[in-house]
Parts: C-alpha cells; sequence; structure tokens
C-alpha cells in the first residue's frame, strides 16, 4: 500500500513537472514575440527622428547661409560707404584751410589784437577770481567764461560790446580797490554755523565784520570767521572802521590777502606755549612765583625799616621798634663801659639785626640761579624727545624738526623769564638791606669814637 501511494505520488509530481514545463515554453514564445515587434517598432521611431534631424539640420544651415550673404552684403555696402565719407572728409578738410586762410586773410591786423585780448581775458578771469569784489559782483565769471570760450573758438569771434564789456570790468576793478563798501555776506562763524551779516570789503585786501577780521576761500568763493582773531589792538582799529559813518580810521590790513591772518590759526597764544614747557614749565613758573612773592615782602619790609631808620637819625632818644634804635639802646644801657666793652656791644646788638635785614635774600638768589637750569633742563629733555621722532619718522618734515624744537627751548625762555626779574629784585631788596647795614655800622663806629674821646 506505501508503495502504491509513492508511485501514485511521483506520477503527479511528473505530470505537474509537464505541465510546468508546457506553461514556461509558451510563456518564452510570447516574450520574444514581444521584443521582435518591439524592436521592429524602435527602428521605426529612430529613422523617424533621424529624418527630423536632416531636416531640421538642413534648415538651419540654410538660414545659416543667408546670414551669411546679408553679413557679406553689409560689408560691402560699409566699405563702400566708409570710401564716400573720406572722400567727403579730405574735401571738408580743403575747404577748412581755405577758409582759414580766407578768415586769416581778412582779420589781418584784428588777429594780433584778438590774441591779446585772449590773454587779457584768461589773466582778469584768474584776477578776479581771487578778488573780495567777486563776492559782490559773481556775474562777471560768467561773461568771463563766455568771453575765453568764445576766443579759444576757431568759429566765433569777439563782438566789440564784449571787449567794451572786459575794457569796464577792468576799470571798475581798478575803481573798487581803492574805495571801502558795506554789503550783505553769508559769513561761515567759528562754531560752524552759516550767518548773513553786514560786512566791509577794505579795497581788495582784507574783509572785517563785527566780529573781526573775516577769511575770504577763493576757490570756494565763500567767506568763513577767523578761528583766532589778531591781538586787541588790530580788532579794536577794525571794529572802529565797521562802526564808523564818516572820516578816516586806523586799521591794520594784511597785503598778502588773508595769508598773514591765517597763520594766526597755528601761532599758539601765550597760555600754549606755557604749556608746551610741561611739567617743568610750571615748575619755573611756580618758583618764580614764590621768589617774587618773597621778594615784594622783603621790599615792604626794608622799605619800612629804612623809613624808620632816617627818621631814628633825626631823633635824640632811642627807638626800640627800628634797627638803629636798637643798636643806640645798647650803648645808652652801656654808655659807663670801657671803649672795649662798648665796642664789643654794638658790634653784638649790630650782628643781631642781620638776620632780620637779610631773611629771604638767599632763597631770591637761589631762584635766580635755579630758575636757569631748570630751563636748561627742560631743553635738553624736550630735544632727546624730538631726537626720537625724527629717529622713529624721519627728518623729511622740517616743520615737525622745527616744532618739536620750538617746544624744548619753551623752558629755557621761561628759566630765563623768571631768572632775570629774580636777579633785579635780588640787587634791589640786597641794596635796601645795605644800606640799612651800613647805617647801623657808621653809627656804631661813631659812637665808639665819640666815646673813646671822652675816656681819653
Amino acid at each position: 500500500m506505501k508503495r502504491i501511494t509513492l508511485i501514485i505520488a511521483a506520477g503527479l509530481l511528473s505530470l505537474s513537472a509537464g505541465v510546468t514545463y508546457a506553461q514556461e515554453a509558451e510563456a518564452d514564445a510570447a516574450s520574444m514575440s514581444q521584443l521582435l515587434e518591439l524592436i521592429r517598432q524602435g527602428q521605426a521611431r529612430d529613422s523617424q527622428e533621424a529624418r527630423q534631424r536632416e531636416s531640421r539640420f538642413t534648415q538651419e544651415r540654410n538660414q545659416q547661409q543667408n546670414l551669411l550673404n546679408q553679413a557679406r552684403a553689409e560689408r560691402t555696402r560699409q566699405e563702400n560707404e566708409s570710401s564716400r565719407l573720406e572722400q567727403t572728409f579730405e574735401e571738408n578738410q580743403q575747404e577748412i584751410i581755405t577758409a582759414r586762410q580766407q578768415l586769416d586773410e581778412r582779420l589781418g591786423a584784428l588777429k594780433e589784437l584778438f590774441g591779446v585780448l585772449q590773454t587779457v581775458s584768461g589773466d582778469t578771469q584768474g584776477r578776479f577770481n581771487g578778488s573780495l569784489t567777486n563776492l559782490q559782483y559773481p556775474e562777471r565769471e560768467e561773461f568771463l567764461v563766455t568771453l575765453g570760450s568764445k576766443m579759444a573758438s576757431a568759429t566765433e569771434l569777439a563782438q566789440i560790446e564784449d571787449i567794451e564789456q572786459l575794457w569796464f570790468m577792468l576799470q571798475q576793478e581798478i575803481t573798487l580797490s581803492g574805495t571801502n563798501q558795506r554789503f550783505n555776506q553769508l559769513v561761515t562763524r567759528a562754531d560752524g554755523t552759516q550767518e548773513e551779516m553786514e560786512v566791509v570789503r577794505v579795497g581788495t585786501l582784507n574783509l572785517i565784520a563785527d566780529v573781526g577780521y573775516l577769511e575770504h576761500d577763493a576757490g570756494e568763493g565763500s567767506v568763513s570767521e577767523l578761528l583766532r582773531q589778531p591781538d586787541g589792538r588790530f580788532t579794536g582799529s577794525a571794529s572802529d572802521l565797521f562802526n564808523a559813518e564818516s572820516g578816516y580810521s586806523n586799521l591794520g590790513i594784511d597785503v598778502t590777502r588773508g595769508g598773514i591772518l591765517g597763520l594766526l590759526v597755528e601761532t599758539p597764544t601765550l597760555s600754549e606755549k606755557v604749556d608746551q614747557g610741561g611739567i617743568v614749565g610750571y615748575s619755573i613758573l611756580a618758583l618764580g612765583a614764590v621768589g617774587l612773592l618773597i621778594a615784594i615782602w622783603r621790599f615792604m619790609g626794608l622799605t619800612s625799616a629804612s623809613n624808620k631808620v632816617r627818621a631814628q637819625l633825626k631823633r635824640d632818644s632811642a627807638s626800640t621798634d627800628n634797627p638803629l634804635g636798637r643798636v643806640l639802646a645798647a650803648y645808652e644801657s652801656n654808655r659807663n663801659a670801657d671803649t672795649e666793652t662798648i665796642e664789643l656791644k654794638l658790634s653784638e646788638a649790630a650782628l643781631k639785626e642781620m638776620p632780620g635785614l637779610t631773611k629771604g635774600l638767599l632763597f631770591i638768589k637761589v631762584i635766580s640761579v635755579v630758575a636757569p637750569l631748570m630751563g636748561l633742563l627742560g631743553t635738553v629733555t624736550g630735544m632727546i624727545k624730538t631726537f626720537q621722532v625724527i629717529t622713529l619718522y624721519g627728518a623729511g618734515d622740517p616743520k615737525m624738526m622745527a616744532g618739536g624744537i620750538s617746544q624744548a627751548l619753551v623752558t629755557t625762555v621761561l628759566g630765563l623769564v623768571v631768572a632775570i626779574p629774580m636777579v633785579l629784585l635780588h640787587t634791589i631788596v640786597s641794596g635796601q638791606s645795605r644800606k640799612i647795614v651800613n647805617i647801623l655800622q657808621s653809627q656804631s663806629a661813631g659812637l665808639i669814637a665819640q666815646h673813646s674821646e671822652k675816656s681819653g
């Protein structure tokens, strides 16, 4: 039974395998047919695309050929046009040469006149641009520019009216240069704001207003207030002229037309010069101030003592409020002693007065010696800094070197400024002290001689 089952199973398997094989064979045949059909369709499609591409190529080639033919035709036309224009240009050049020859023949002597007029016109334009009168008559610039373009042109000539106008402007400039006129002008203040104010033009040299001198920028055609005005005596005279209604007024005029006034901005004031001295400079000034106070104090004290001594010389009785009176009091208290004792007592009394009479004099003398030495110290240190800067940046800029040396010498100047008055004050105060000491010595010698005569 088991064997029969196995046989049946084997038969079924064989049958199923046969069926499967038959199905696979049928499927393979169908796939090959489809593949063949696809190949046929692809060939047909490729042939159609090839024909389309060939057609497009042929069409584009024909278009390119047409464009090439058009470009060749245009080139030929342009060459012909260029030849025609060259011929026309040569003909025009010949006509211009002929016309210029005719113009030169007809101008005759006027040609030289127009040359001079062109030169004068250019010079006048440059002169007017830098003149203060241009602020009042700005329309002159437009006329001169137009005249200059006419004279530079080969097709235009100046008219007699233009020549007369140029002559009038020159005569007007000469007249205005000798007059003072008032007019309103937009002025840039020192703080950067602009303000229209009344100004006075002093010839063609300076501009002034109620704020002082003004600066004219010829390049920009603007007017501005100086950042720093000159000394009071100059600004005072400018104010007098500005406020004057008639008559004559003194005025300091900058003949360089603003050059000197412009330098005032870079010129340091007295306080700025002192600041350049630094710590050494301020130390010198402080030392000088102390010496001046001591000198004034000693001068007043010695003057008072000198007056009291002169008053004592006129009195018979001794007063202890002055040096001579105290010396005389010492003599009165030892009148009965011998000559040698009196001499010693008077010398002692005179020596006691010496410290009070010479007090502070040594300090004044020391200041007169120390001040220039401190100034020299400041100069040496400043020069060292200057040479260090030159070492770093070179000596190509003379202004930098001069500025550094100038700052270094400020301390020397300050030292001399302090030392010279101290020497004079020391001489004056010492002279007063020596006068009083001489009076004491002479009076003491007289008393000793008088006492010696009485004792003998």
